[in-house]
């Protein structure tokens, strides 16, 4: 599973304007904020912020400049793979090392939609020796049974993440990863799809 919540995206209007500064064409710009704070792209900008991303990488560096920020909860190991674009971006987590132990594990701390009826019953299992680990390790303070928690923790479990990344990350990350067997990357590149500008600023390069 994955689910991305709290999303902030800004700096248009900045990297608009840096994006008209190699050929001092300020004039020409027709952008403006609506009743809703949103940021609207008028003809013009919008006319040069696709023939840029068109051009390529080395000539779209405005999108190093248009921020998103979000929270989003997702599996270890969706995460493993996330953490290859680590230029660029920045994430912080909540922290398995300091704050597993301090509540009960349950069935929907672990992504378990696309599991069998077997694997679900593996998964309760497991879930039943890392909550036994878990409540002996708090009672005994004993770290042989917080090791045990640590190093049986299954790539399923669920991590929450703030990261924030630029429409450059997010534009490699779509065509690179729109049609991966990981389901939840999938989802992901849709929620980039949704971004403001993003069917035609990233979707569309």
């Amino acid at each position: 599973m994955i689910r991305i919540t709290q999303v902030s995206t800004y700096n248009f209007e900045n990297a608009l304007r840096g994006a008209r500064n190699p050929m001092n064409s300020w004039h020409r710009t027709d952008s403006y904020y609506n009743q809703n704070g949103e940021y609207i792209l008028g003809e013009n900008d919008l006319g040069l912020a696709l023939k840029l991303c068109k051009a390529g990488s080395d000539h779209r560096k405005f999108m190093r400049q248009i921020i998103v920020s979000a929270d989003i909860l997702a599996p270890l190991y969706w995460w493993k793979e996330f953490d290859t674009y680590k230029v660029g971006t920045t994430a912080n987590s909540t922290s398995t090392m300091h704050k597993i132990h301090t509540k009960p594990f349950e069935l929907d701390d672990f992504s378990h939609d696309q599991l069998n009826d077997s694997g679900k019953e593996a998964l309760l299992n497991m879930i039943k020796v890392l909550e036994t680990a878990r409540v002996q390790f708090n009672s005994s303070k004993d770290k042989t049974e917080w090791y045990g928690i640590i190093q049986l923790l299954p790539s399923g479990y669920n991590q929450l993440r703030t990261c924030t990344m630029t429409y450059e990350n997010l534009c490699n990350m779509y065509h690179a990863r729109k049609t991966h067997k990981l389901y939840e990357w999938r989802e992901f590149c849709k929620w980039v799809a949704t971004l403001p500008y993003a069917d035609k600023l990233i979707c569309g390069v």
